[in-house]
């Protein structure tokens, strides 16, 4: 069976998120790549993460489309990429495949985002109320 990794913050799972997951499944096991706490705080600001790293990784474990959980504090996934050694890495809609961290160390596939389904909009519609 092939190795599938993908990674995030995960902050707020949502339907996007499980989507997301679900079509990692269908290429092979998923491992998760889950940003620290501290990673969080330093790419998207001091009021992040809703949640902590343990309640995230608790939350991906209990899902069904997820084989392994690990947590990586660095900026990027590369050192853990490097260290699972994955056949495929999946990301989600705005990247292009020469940007994915790791595209040197496995094939890459592209995952088109649900419409709305995303933390930055859930967040805006809330603010919005």
């Amino acid at each position: 069976m092939k190795k599938v990794f993908t990674n995030g913050c995960f902050d707020i799972l949502h339907r996007g998120h499980f989507e997301l997951l679900k079509y990692c499944k269908e290429w092979g096991a998923v491992v998760v790549g889950v940003n620290s706490d501290a990673s969080i705080k330093r790419l998207k600001g001091d009021d992040r993460p809703f949640f902590a790293q343990q309640d995230r990784v608790f939350m991906l474990k209990a899902c069904k489309f997820v084989d392994e959980v690990f947590v990586f504090s660095e900026d990027t996934p590369y050192n853990l990429i490097k260290k699972i050694k994955p056949d495929i890495i999946v990301k989600g809609g705005d990247y292009k495949i020469e940007e994915v961290v790791g595209n040197d160390l496995a094939d890459i596939k592209i995952f088109n985002y649900l419409e709305g389904y995303s933390t930055t909009s859930i967040l805006d519609r809330r603010n919005n109320e």
